[in-house]
């Protein structure tokens, strides 16, 4: 099995800070990409931020310059880094993680629970 579990979200206020973190652990061999999405109600779950093995990342146009992906291959962690935070950004957000199972060699991707952001106005 391989599970990712999410930590560090919570209530902020508009123009604060949030640092959330996902570990993946279990049956891992490699990790590819990573990346964090978010989902609010009646919306499609939509990518924020990503980053791959070599740490090249990518963002949503909506948090460019406030928020940071990166990562900790040593303990298979990735993290989120979000400033300047908006109203907006409240969302229930996922960690996603592309992992080659160190059992059945197989590859898929992999989600958290989910934890809850919101940003009070």
């Amino acid at each position: 099995q391989v599970q990712l579990v999410e930590s560090g979200g919570g209530l902020v206020q508009a123009g604060g800070s949030l640092r959330l973190s996902c570990a993946a652990s279990g049956r891992i061999f490699s990790i590819n990409n990573m990346g964090w999405y978010r989902q609010v109600p009646g919306k499609q779950r939509e990518l924020v931020a990503g980053i791959t093995s070599g740490s090249q990342t990518n963002y949503a146009d909506s948090v460019k310059g406030r928020f940071t992906i990166s990562r900790d291959n040593a303990k298979n962690t990735v993290y989120l880094q979000m400033n300047s935070l908006k109203p907006e950004d409240t969302a229930v957000y996922y960690c996603n993680a592309n992992v080659r199972r160190s059992d059945t060699w197989s590859r898929g991707d992999y989600w958290g629970q989910g934890t809850q952001v919101t940003v009070s106005s």
